[in-house]
């Protein structure tokens, strides 16, 4: 499979059989509290309990495991606000192939910290859009092997095993709903579950800050927003992949918004009825639900994907209490 081309079911199964020794197949916890709330069966799918504390390892060990021998030994490079990062520099460890990691000068610094305690060199530089520049500087200038944020098929079918887990533990499931980044969660997702579930909804959810998915949907070609803002950082490239933009239009049933006020109060009830963390990226689904931004039927199953749970525990206070800019 070539790294524009569509995954299938079978690159997902090929994707779970690379990557499990090296992952958790995490847990999917029914939640009576949010059940009660919302009128349907709620369970929550805790990426958040993954290695790195995100899904992000999935597509960073497939990606990476697929590559040449040569490849591997000059390295890899990539781009990220600090999940994907830990993902990545995490698969290389495992892998034992060297990593470089761009990353904007105000990503959140326990994440930096994370990257590089598993061995990966972090260079800060700049906004998002001059860590973009940079990263094709290095990647060039060293000859390192591109592991893209999103846009990579390898990648998205390391992300649909997260999809391939929900199916293993809950057969009858009626929706799964999860956030929008770049796409390659909701791409994978949806590439594993259209054949395992057909019949099931697949929902994606973006910060207003960072409408990207949203805007490419509407222009019908992934378009460059200048301006994010939103406390989602891991929900907030400025452009979303091609090929998931195409997956997306040809296999998700909506893409919605959410405030940033929403994803903090999301945040919060996480905490406090699961005690588990979620970080802003990871709560956005359930955000969304509890806005009523999606149309569930009653007594329906849904998969809510809480994709990561790395947040900066110093603005942790400030995430779940001040009301959105």
């Amino acid at each position: 499979m070539s790294k524009t081309e569509v995954p299938q079911l079978d690159d997902v199964r090929a994707a779970a059989e690379r990557t499990r020794k090296h992952l958790h197949h995490t847990p999917l916890v029914y939640s009576h509290t949010f059940s009660d709330w919302l009128g349907y069966q709620v369970y929550l799918k805790c990426e958040n309990l993954q290695k790195t504390g995100s899904f992000k390892p999935r597509g960073g060990l497939n990606r990476i495991s697929t590559l040449s021998s040569e490849e591997r030994s000059r390295g890899v490079i990539t781009i990220s606000a600090g999940n994907h990062a830990q993902g990545v520099a995490y698969a290389a460890a495992k892998l034992q192939v060297p990593a470089v990691i761009v990353m904007p000068e105000d990503a959140v610094p326990s994440k930096v910290e994370a990257a590089r305690s598993y061995g990966a060199e972090c260079i800060l530089h700049g906004d998002v859009h001059a860590a973009f520049e940079k990263l094709h500087e290095l990647q060039e200038s060293r000859g390192l092997t591109l592991v893209h944020p999103f846009d990579d098929a390898m990648l998205v079918a390391g992300h649909g095993t997260v999809g391939w887990e929900i199916y293993q533990d809950l057969p009858r499931v009626d929706a799964v709903v999860c956030g929008v980044g770049g796409g390659g969660l909701i791409a994978g997702i949806a590439t594993a579950m259209r054949e395992l579930a057909p019949e099931a909804h697949i929902y994606g959810v973006e910060p207003e800050g960072a409408a990207t998915m949203s805007e490419a949907l509407a222009a019908g070609a992934v378009i460059r927003l200048e301006t994010l803002d939103t406390i989602a950082d891991g929900l907030a490239p400025p452009f979303v992949g091609e090929l998931n933009l195409a997956v997306v239009e040809s296999s998700v049933d909506a893409v919605v918004r959410v405030t940033d006020t929403a994803i903090r109060k999301a945040m919060r009830l996480i905490l406090e009825r699961t005690k588990m963390l979620a970080e802003p990226a990871g709560a956005a689904a359930l955000a969304a639900l509890l806005e009523g931004q999606l149309s569930i039927d009653p007594g329906a199953v849904v998969a809510i994907v809480i994709s990561g749970g790395n947040v900066d525990l110093d603005r942790l206070p400030e995430l779940i209490t001040a009301p959105a800019r």
